[in-house]
């Protein structure tokens, strides 16, 4: 696995839309999530499925109800047309 580092990606599947970035990377096992419209997440490194090419997945399991529901709405206010 890739070493997780500030401002890769944040996916829940592989070869979707981004819903957010890593903004910080803890000491004490976890990694800060900002999620598009909802804002900071402590996200566990055991919720983490895969790093790779700078992305980090994550299984939708293994995190919070109120992250997967920010998660869902975090395109909502996205132009479809642009």
């Amino acid at each position: 696995m890739e070493k997780i580092e500030e401002g890769f990606d944040v996916f829940l599947h592989d070869g979707e839309k981004a819903f957010g970035a890593v903004r910080q990377v803890g000491p004490k096992g976890a990694i800060v999530v900002y999620v598009e419209n909802a804002g900071d997440f402590v996200v566990p490194l055991g919720a983490i499925r895969d790093v790779h090419d700078e992305k980090v997945i994550l299984d939708s399991s293994r995190i919070s109800t109120d992250l997967r529901t920010s998660i869902a709405r975090a395109h909502r206010r996205e132009d479809p047309t642009v």
